[in-house]
């Protein structure tokens, strides 16, 4: 399994950025799945996931602003972001795992395949 996240950029404040992951040898609709993301010097954070039934779950810094979403049909994964702030800078990290429960989708120990990142810069 490879997930390969792409779509990151500089963009400026106020802006719109969509980022997406495809899940080789997984199927987004059988699966949990998420976006982390790891800013300069501060730990990984959960940023919005959702389960294999499509349930989603969302961090309080990004509600209102970010929208998960999937398309079975191009087995892939979006993360639509609005309203960035340069607080929003960070690589994204995209992940997936079997079987996660609701109340477990924020955790990263969840998830046991990992993308390689893309790096989101936000300027104001």
């Amino acid at each position: 399994v490879q997930l390969q996240a792409s779509g990151g950029g500089l963009v400026q404040a106020g802006t719109s950025l969509k980022l997406s992951c495809v899940p080789s040898g997984r199927t987004v609709g059988r699966y949990a799945m998420a976006w982390f993301r790891q800013a300069q010097g501060k730990q990984r954070e959960f940023v919005a996931a959702f389960n294999w039934s499509g349930s989603s779950r969302y961090a309080d810094s990004v509600k209102g602003r970010f929208t998960i979403s999937r398309d079975n049909a191009k087995n892939t994964m979006y993360l639509q972001m609005s309203s960035l702030k340069p607080d929003d800078t960070a690589v994204y990290y995209c992940a997936s795992g079997p079987g996660v429960i609701y109340s477990s989708l924020h955790n990263p120990g969840s998830y046991d395949y990992w993308g390689q990142g893309t790096l989101v810069t936000v300027s104001s």
